[in-house]
């Protein structure tokens, strides 16, 4: 079986390890970044992404908005799971993705990552 490939950026070095750690012991293929900026750098350079889970406020040029966008550029129905300690911007629904607010538990985004993959999202869209 093929493992699914998903690309985690988050600026919080905790977090983003945490999840990491638990993804891959859940049997999913996992690159990571630290920022906005170095997985727009990343992105081009990976042939194949499933999932993509990014926060949306992170330092730098490319936010989480934008970096989905750039994501979907290359896959248009990428799905995505955004994250954020902040309310998310108002009027950003995206198709084929969920906001998860932080904080959050593993079983959480297992669960969503689980709602985005088998086509069961349109209820908690970003």
């Amino acid at each position: 079986m093929v493992k699914q490939v998903i690309l985690v950026v988050e600026d919080e070095p905790l977090v983003k390890d945490s999840i990491v750690l638990e993804l891959e012991e859940a049997g999913f293929e996992v690159v990571a970044a630290n920022s906005g900026d170095e997985a727009s750098y990343i992105l081009p350079k990976m042939r194949r992404i499933d999932l993509l889970i990014t926060d949306i406020r992170m330092p730098g040029r490319v936010n989480g908005w934008a970096l989905a966008d750039m994501a979907r550029c290359r896959r248009p129905n990428l799905p995505v799971l955004y994250t954020s300690g902040y309310t998310p911007q108002h009027g950003r629904e995206v198709e084929d993705s969920i906001f998860l607010p932080k904080p959050y538990r593993v079983s959480e985004i297992l669960n969503a990552i689980e709602k985005l993959t088998s086509g069961d999202k349109n209820s908690d869209a970003a």
